[in-house]
């Protein structure tokens, strides 16, 4: 059940993107600048397109905030495309228009596009690649960035880092070390000023020039992304029942982004070839004394690990240790060497449509996951602790602390 409920509409070329978001309660600060600083992170990443060129996003908020506060009401956000200028016509709305622009009938392998076209009985494949496009992804990060304000008030942090692109890779005795501090917003600085947003630099050289070979060969390049979620408490998620299990909601939620083809929460698939004993993260307990610095925290109580192999979620339930999750993105299937199709309409052989598109996006969709985790938690939280308003959602999560630390 979703308590924290988000919807997102537009074209790739069309005059904008939309999105509303409902149940984020009452009086919590929030404004364009929250959003958009968000925006100008997924727009980050060496191996971009033309598209981040013409793009400058900014988020218009039209509901749902007065006065640099939430209301309780449905939050509205409009995102413009600047390059609707450039195809008013051919994907405008009114039918005078029809036919100003050549449809596209040679799908894309890898793409929603053959697949869309026989489903929705389209013969112009633009009708289905404008909307499953990523550029959809500019609103989701908008979104996200609502919940990551309000997950802020609750000291909860999210981060995200490049951990591969192509056959480059972090040593992962590296990313353990460094994964304590990925959700932390000094060090997640670094990691942006990182061109493929990898906090290695000598992995990170490594993936820049893949990416320059794969440009110069007209090909494309996947990789894998991690990201962390900080000072969650334990108890959010349930295990009654299988879509109220926190790790299915958030393999739900990184399935969702466009290429992304495999999910795992925290070691995932690394525990297949392991013994029990290696995986599983033993329990310790210790008076929890505000003044004992030394006591690995989980969220507070005297519970803790010292080890996180199930990346913070155990039954579906968070443990209060930080919730790791990891996805692999595949390569982008819009290639300027076209492979092999079908053109829809005369079933002759020939080569794939190009659409206009970026070498590499992995940086990216590490950003989009970190916003896709926001909405997820937050969800979570607001089922957990409920309020209208932010002051009766920390009053009861106050309650809830309490509690845990009297456990």
């Amino acid at each position: 059940m979703n308590i924290l409920r988000f919807l997102t509409a537009g074209e790739s070329h069309g005059k904008a993107l939309v999105g509303i978001i409902e149940k984020i309660p009452s009086g919590m600060a929030l404004s364009s600048e929250d959003i958009d600083d968000e925006l100008k992170r997924r727009q980050l990443g060496y191996g971009r397109g033309g598209r981040m060129k013409i793009e400058q996003d900014r988020a218009q908020i039209l509901s749902g905030v007065r006065w640099g506060k939430t209301i309780g009401s449905p939050i509205a956000l409009l995102i413009e495309n600047r390059d609707w200028m450039n195809w008013q016509e051919g994907m405008s709305s009114e039918s005078v228009h029809e036919g100003s622009l050549a449809p596209v009938t040679k799908p894309r392998p890898g793409h929603a596009d053959l697949g869309g076209a026989l489903k929705y009985n389209h013969k112009d494949v633009r009708n289905v690649l404008e909307r499953s496009s990523a550029r959809e992804t500019a609103m989701k990060v908008a979104l996200g960035a609502i919940a990551r304000k309000f997950l802020s008030f609750f000291s909860v942090h999210i981060g995200s880092c490049v951990t591969q692109i192509g056959t480059a890779a972090m040593p992962e005795t590296m990313l353990n070390e460094l994964r304590s501090r990925l959700a932390v917003p000094d060090f997640l600085k670094k990691i942006d000023a990182s061109p493929v947003r990898c906090p290695d630099a000598d992995t990170a050289g490594n993936m820049t020039a893949l990416i320059d070979k794969a440009q110069q060969n007209g090909d494309s390049l996947g990789g894998r992304f991690e990201v962390v979620a900080a000072g969650i408490p334990a108890g959010l998620g349930s295990h009654i029942q299988w879509d109220r299990r926190l790790n299915g909601m958030l393999s739900q939620a990184f399935m969702g982004i466009q290429a992304i083809k495999g999910v795992e929460i925290g070691d995932g698939f690394a525990c297949s070839d392991k013994f029990g004993s290696q995986v599983m993260d033993e329990i310790f307990y210790r008076d929890p004394e505000p003044d004992n610095k030394q006591q690995p925290s989980e969220g507070g109580i005297g519970f803790y690990r010292l080890t996180n192999h199930a990346g913070g979620i155990e039954g579906g339930i968070t443990n209060g240790m930080p919730v790791v999750v990891r996805a692999v993105m595949k390569p982008i299937p819009t290639l300027k060497k076209p492979l092999h199709s079908i053109d829809l309409i005369t079933k002759e052989s020939l080569k794939a449509a190009y659409e206009r598109s970026d070498t590499c996006a992995v940086p990216a969709a590490a950003v989009i996951g970190e916003a896709m985790a926001a909405l997820v938690i937050a969800d979570a939280f607001l089922e957990k602790f409920g309020g209208d308003s932010l002051d009766e959602t920390k009053r009861n999560y106050d309650a809830y602390i309490d509690y845990l630390k009297k456990f």
